[in-house]
């Protein structure tokens, strides 16, 4: 079936709207481009960044290279997430928005975590991935899941537990766009049983049904 051009048009329209309706404040100037030199002259403090005089901004403000280096996978997980956000691009700053890039090497996982202020869209460009995201209880904690082909999309709602595995026998590389300029996250199991000082073993036996011993075990495992 043929789609028409406006059905296009407006489909463009509605993410570039979308986004414009992030998280973060929209900016109401050109750019401010972040500062850690709060002497710098014209200097203001805007959304957690100072920002530098405006004719002091230049190129490599907005600029970041690297995207196309594979991150190092040999860890834990077998995974590796290359940030590019306000830290690495001082202009994205009041933006709203920032990218990843994250390899798997085989059967490697970007574990269940949260971006506690931004919603995450992931394209797939090499090899194959289960992903998902699991609602809210309100919700009753469904969980929406498919297999991701190169080219394929998915979108992961802010707050919502999500993860991705690499189901393949070779490497995979997914980008990501997040609708902060600071996204944050939070990798459940090192934030639960990582904690520091670290949560009272009994209360986490309670709560996950577990031994308490075998909580013990895993807050020795993730310990930082």
């Amino acid at each position: 079936m043929r789609v028409s051009l406006s059905l296009i048009l407006i489909t463009i329209l509605a993410l570039v709207i979308s986004f414009a309706k992030a998280y973060d404040p929209s900016p109401l100037q050109d750019f401010c481009v972040a500062t850690d030199d709060i002497k710098i002259g014209g200097a203001v403090f805007v959304n957690g960044k100072f920002c530098k005089d405006p004719k002091q901004a230049k190129a490599e403000d907005f600029f970041f290279s690297g995207l196309n280096k594979a991150g190092n996978t040999n860890n834990d997980v077998k995974s590796n997430v290359t940030t590019v956000n306000v830290d690495q691009i001082p202009g994205l700053n009041t933006m709203g928005i920032s990218l990843v890039r994250i390899d798997y090497a085989p059967y490697g996982q970007n574990p269940p975590h949260t971006h506690p202020r931004a919603t995450e869209i992931l394209v797939l460009i090499e090899g194959t991935l289960y992903v998902g995201f699991v609602s809210s209880n309100q919700d009753n904690n469904r969980l929406f899941a498919k297999v991701l082909h190169p080219g394929d999309v998915f979108v992961f709602p802010i707050g919502q537990i999500h993860f991705q595995v690499n189901i393949g026998k070779t490497p995979a590389v997914a980008f990501a766009g997040l609708s902060s300029q600071n996204a944050g996250v939070i990798t459940i199991a090192n934030t639960v049983f990582g904690s520091n000082p670290p949560i009272n073993p009994e209360v986490l036996a309670q709560a996950f049904q577990l031994d308490v011993n075998v909580v013990k075990d895993l807050e020795a495992k993730f310990k930082n």
